[in-house]
């Protein structure tokens, strides 16, 4: 007796065009929900989560790079794309710098090359007051491309305010 097995092809995964080393994402060929390439995506990440491991990347810092890749890959012009996050809670060690992630956890921090390719292209990057100040994070220990805010609420509300739409997760 012959069986046959349905296996569905796999869509081809990439990166880049616009961070050619982080945001890999499945190609999608004639989506049956239109994409409109003049069309402005700005969207405004909210990170609080991260994994108990910490030489692991924070998945959803990779996610920022993963919606840039995604819609140039698509047709959308990299000047209609636009990304920020705000970066609080458990996610505050992720963006710390090389020497402070040493210090705590014995290794270099691996989302360190992630944060410099989306501040490269473009991205706003804040972590919360708050939360570092809770989390006994100085200032100081930040990673160069990581900017104070008040809270994540601010800036949370402020992009909404200026037309990013938040994304969740």
């Amino acid at each position: 007796m012959l069986v046959f097995l349905s296996i569905p092809l796999q869509a081809q995964r990439a990166s880049g065009p616009i961070i050619d080393q982080f945001g890999v994402v499945h190609q999608i060929h004639e989506p049956d929900f239109p994409l409109d390439p003049k069309q402005a995506y700005k969207a405004v990440f909210d990170i609080a989560s991260t994994p108990e491991d910490p030489s692991k990347i924070n998945p959803q810092l990779n996610t920022l790079a993963r919606f840039l890749n995604m819609h140039a890959q698509a047709g959308v012009p990299a000047e209609n794309l636009a990304v920020a996050c705000a970066i609080h809670n458990l996610a505050s060690k992720d963006a710390l710098s090389n020497e402070a992630y040493q210090k705590r956890y014995g290794i270099d921090n691996p989302n360190l090359p992630l944060l410099e390719a989306l501040e490269k292209a473009g991205a706003k990057i804040y972590i919360c007051g708050q939360s570092i100040n809770s989390r006994k994070i100085d200032r100081n220990e930040l990673a160069e491309p990581v900017k104070l805010a008040l809270s994540a609420m601010t800036v949370l509300i402020s992009m909404q305010n200026d037309g990013y739409r938040l994304i969740s997760f």
